[in-house]
């Protein structure tokens, strides 16, 4: 079957710098696919080449057949978009700004009316019609985002950073919506993230960093590549230890924001082992099951947050 999302080493640069390197996936009709990644990673660049707001500098990219570079007014008619910064008029009610994207659509009359009351039915808005949307909160506004743009039926959604400024309950909310699409529509949705608990409800995701693509899989797929589980211990001589793991027991440990790290089928069982053989140099030790982070840490050797920051 065609894949409603091929992309095909995809490059872009600003200036000098590489926004994008030689990046590829592709989306199945239906998935939620998560593109994760810290700032600066290049997940914006490729959200607005998928949006069609600039071409790439080499490779391709292709919604549903149509090229994103070369049929960009046939990739429109097949894509909603929601942008991360909000596109709402404020001045305006809820039904007045749905009204008005139908009229960019060229909607009008019983067609736009039934599109309308089937959009606010949907997303659970019909009593607040004839509210302003600045009185909204910040999860009410998402969702008329949301529906204004799924008036056209749209076969695939991009989303970028859906969950910014909304609270735990309107992420909630957020993610049954787009369980309901996939489910009721088969909608494709595609969305840009830089949060790991949002990034583990995707059916699959792809990891960038510095514009490159370091992963790609389901969460669960991701995690075992970890082959275990992870231990963190807190030394007095973390570069010692180090060196005394490897000649001792065989073990590879990272050195990670000033933790040593070590990935192990047991971790549990490897604790009383630390213990015995480096009792002086442990001041604490601590065991997870692998994470998204882990993946990215694996991948890059620092944690996603620090990348975040820099």
């Amino acid at each position: 079957m065609q894949p409603a999302l091929l992309i095909e080493s995809l490059t872009h640069f600003y200036g000098e710098h590489a926004a994008l390197q030689e990046v590829g996936f592709s989306v199945s009709a239906g998935e939620i696919f998560g593109i994760l990644g810290p700032n600066g990673s290049g997940k914006t660049t490729l959200f607005r080449i998928l949006s069609t707001l600039f071409p790439p500098a080499r490779g391709r990219a292709q919604i549903l057949g149509f090229d994103c570079a070369r049929q960009a007014a046939h990739v429109r008619a097949q894509l909603g978009v929601v942008f991360q910064s909000p596109s709402l008029d404020l001045k305006l009610t809820v039904a007045e700004n749905l009204k008005h994207h139908g009229h960019l659509w060229g909607w009008h009359g019983e067609a736009l009316h039934q599109r309308l009351d089937a959009a606010l039915q949907q997303f659970d808005l019909a009593a607040r019609r004839e509210e302003l949307a600045e009185k909204l909160s910040g999860g009410l506004r998402r969702r008329v985002e949301l529906a204004k743009v799924l008036l056209s039926q749209p076969p695939v959604l991009l989303l970028d950073e859906p969950s910014t400024g909304l609270d735990p309950g309107a992420r909630l909310d957020l993610w049954q919506i787009l369980q309901s699409l996939r489910q009721q529509q088969n909608t494709t949705v595609v969305l840009t993230t830089h949060l790991l608990e949002e990034a583990e409800k995707c059916d699959r995701l792809a990891i960038l960093n510095q514009g490159r693509l370091l992963a790609l899989g389901t969460p669960a797929e991701l995690k075992a590549r970890i082959g275990g589980e992870v231990v963190w211990v807190k030394s007095q001589a973390p570069l010692e230890m180090q060196t005394q793991l490897r000649a001792l027991l065989r073990l590879e440990a990272a050195l990670v924001d000033g933790l040593l790290r070590i990935e192990h089928a047991n971790g549990f069982e490897l604790v009383p082992q630390l213990k015995d053989v480096f009792p002086a140099l442990i001041e604490s030790v601590s065991v997870s099951k692998p994470t998204l982070e882990d993946v990215f840490i694996k991948e890059t050797g620092h944690k996603f947050w620090q990348e975040q920051a820099a």
